[in-house]
């Protein structure tokens, strides 16, 4: 008999987690607050800059740069199927990341050659429309971006064309009991039954399990993001002291991020986007007078060292846990869905 699967939450981590499951063989029905790949206030799937990488993963522990190493490797393949089946193209690009400093750069080369990641030293003068007057920095070509916007589209194609259930504009209440899940009520008042829950729902995630998972600690995280369409691009993505630039195919530039602790609130703001305008035109002085095209916001699940929650309930036998991914739920979507799927399988 076919498993029926309902999965809370239809950002990037619930959206690939459909998708490795319906392979699998199981019934699945994502329920979305919003509309899933829409521009829906505080969704930071679609938010998100697109780097398929954990930035300075010298600073991170062994388990989030698994995670996010795995999952970026496995984009290839998703990418490839996902336009293949849906005509939708991800927008999947080796464009390479430039770190300038400051940053270790004895620890950065010897983790990179321990995890066998091509990288070189070169002159941070590396780009005739970028200005830094710093000595070295990191080049690492092999490191990848996607389009967030896109890539949701395509899943979202992907998963109507495979029969996955997508309950949209649908809200669950929190849970308050901890015995198995028969069924889980919505806002509205219906009852959705499954064999298996599994919560994805990022920032959202504490709200739906304050009273049932005591341990699980996730907040949301504001982070906004400028657009430019500059008349000469950057060629490469490039990171500075907490700050990016991402350059798109079609011309356009991301800059950004930050990182606010205000609670739900994704609204934006003059005095960041004054900073992040700042520091772009410090690095890439020709911005200057520039129009910002677009100036937006997302809401990241913030956790204790970006490791997120994939694991069974402590307390409920067959609900799951995929979220708190932080910074790196993109990146870390893939290689997530197979784990939470392998505990199902297990099961």
């Amino acid at each position: 008999m076919t498993k029926k699967v309902v999965i809370v939450g239809g950002g990037i981590v619930g959206c690939i987690t459909a998708m490795q499951l319906t392979k699998r063989g199981y019934a699945v029905t994502i329920v979305e607050r919003n509309i899933i790949a829409s521009q829906t206030s505080g969704e930071s799937s679609w938010a998100g800059a697109g780097i398929l990488f954990p930035l300075l993963p010298w600073a991170y522990n062994d388990e989030v740069n698994a995670l996010a190493l795995d999952g970026a490797n496995l984009y290839d393949d998703i990418c490839a199927e996902l336009l293949q089946d849906t005509a939708i193209n991800p927008e999947l690009l080796a464009s390479g990341m430039h770190i300038l400093p400051p940053f270790n750069i004895d620890l950065a080369s010897t983790w990179c050659a321990q995890h066998g990641l091509n990288y070189s030293l070169v002159d941070a003068k590396l780009n005739p429309f970028l200005q830094t007057h710093e000595a070295k920095a990191l080049w690492l070509p092999t490191v990848k971006q996607v389009r967030p916007p896109y890539l949701m589209s395509a899943l979202r194609a992907w998963l109507i064309k495979h029969k996955v259930t997508l309950l949209e504009k649908t809200q669950l209440k929190p849970l308050v009991e901890h015995a198995p899940l028969n069924t889980w009520q919505t806002e509205a008042g219906d009852h959705l039954s499954a064999d298996f829950f599994i919560v994805t729902s990022g920032a959202w995630s504490f709200e739906l399990l304050k009273d049932t998972a005591s341990g699980l600690n996730i907040k949301p995280m504001r982070g906004q993001i400028l657009l430019y369409k500059p008349a000469h691009n950057l060629s490469t993505m490039v990171y500075h002291d907490g700050f990016y630039m991402v350059p798109r195919a079609d011309g356009y530039l991301l800059a950004g991020s930050t990182l606010e602790d205000v609670g739900f609130d994704a609204t934006t703001t003059e005095a960041v986007r004054h900073t992040l305008q700042q520091k772009a035109e410090q690095l890439m002085p020709s911005l200057k007078g520039q129009p910002i095209i677009k100036h937006w916001s997302g809401l990241r699940p913030g956790t204790t060292d970006n490791m997120p929650t994939i694991a069974a309930h402590p307390h409920i036998a067959n609900l799951y846990l995929n979220t708190g991914h932080f910074r790196y739920g993109l990146t870390m979507a893939p290689s997530s869905a197979v784990k939470i799927a392998q505990l199902l399988s297990a099961r």
